[in-house]
């Protein structure tokens, strides 16, 4: 498989050989994805006995979304688990994998799962020596660690890896890999090993820098004496957002794509004169939407000229 494939929900059993029976599931740690999928899988019927979590924010969570479930050491939680969750930061993962292998924590017939964007399941490498089932669930979507956020999951994507090699059915894998995520509610998007870091690339590039994006425009706006922010954004990013998404490339609109040159040059002496950062990343990405319109046949090889000169002289 050369590329993400969406599976549909049909084409998941939900009764017979290839869902899994009511498990036992240990979540490492409360955090916000590890105590929403909990909550998830308890919905599912499923039994969340333990969960680990140090910090007062993990606590709090657990105790609103995993009730009544005992806070244990990392170890002890893997240790009893049928399906270990492990929800945590993706620099992590590794070393806290080789830490539990290292100390017998996973058996045979274990299904490890992780959440991680960046890795598939080569980073489970050192659980799987101990025969258990290796998983990625990556779900896509930003979580806060509120009750809300259950809602949020349903109709979730998530992207699922699976072994492909070695021992094991890859097919029973992916079974059981896409029931869990369907029991939960979201909806399984195969992604192969090899895709998992430019498919999480793609995936933070959009959302995690549009976060920045909103954050700069509110506090250009709020500068310019113009609130609230909130009020005037709303609207203009939801319908960019959903014209980018059904229209492509051809849903630009604004200076650069128009070669409005001369406006270009006063957005970006304002920019210069309040926020030289906020002004560099307005450079960088008009190049990008230069480029852009003019593969989108919006703006002609001459007009992109002049934007880039205009950026270039004002750099």
């Amino acid at each position: 498989m050369d590329g993400a494939e969406a599976v549909p929900r049909a084409a998941v059993p939900r009764t017979g050989p290839s869902r899994p029976a009511r498990l036992g599931v240990g979540v490492v740690s409360a955090g916000r994805v590890g105590a929403v999928l909990g909550a998830a899988l308890a919905r599912a019927g499923h039994h969340v006995f333990a969960a680990s979590g140090i910090s007062r924010a993990s606590v709090h969570r657990a105790a609103a979304l995993l009730p009544d479930t005992p806070l244990l050491p990392p170890d002890e939680v893997v240790q009893r688990a049928d399906l270990v969750l492990l929800a945590v930061p993706d620099d992590v993962l590794p070393g806290l994998v080789r830490g539990l292998a290292a100390a017998g924590c996973f058996r045979s017939g274990q299904i490890v799962a992780h959440t991680c964007g960046r890795y598939g399941v080569g980073v489970l490498a050192p659980a799987s020596e101990h025969g258990v089932l290796p998983l990625a669930l990556h779900p896509v979507m930003t979580f806060t660690g509120r009750p809300e956020d259950l809602q949020r999951l349903v109709a979730c994507p998530v992207g699922v890896t699976v072994p492909t090699s070695g021992a094991g059915d890859c097919g029973v894998a992916w079974s059981v890999g896409e029931a869990l995520v369907v029991e939960m509610g979201a909806e399984p998007v195969r992604v192969p090993e090899a895709a998992r870091p430019l498919y999480h690339a793609a995936l933070a590039h959009g959302a995690n820098h549009l976060v920045t994006l909103v954050r700069d425009c509110a506090e250009l706006l709020a500068a310019a004496g113009v609130e609230p922010a909130e009020l005037l954004i709303a609207p203009l990013l939801s319908a960019a957002l959903d014209n980018a998404l059904r229209h492509g490339d051809r849903a630009l609109t604004g200076p650069v794509a128009r070669g409005d040159t001369d406006t270009v040059r006063a957005h970006l002496r304002a920019l210069t004169e309040t926020s030289p950062a906020a002004a560099a990343t307005y450079r960088a990405l008009a190049e990008r939407t230069a480029t852009r319109a003019s593969g989108a046949g919006l703006l002609s090889e001459h007009a992109v000229g002049e934007v880039r000169s205009v950026l270039r002289e004002t750099s």
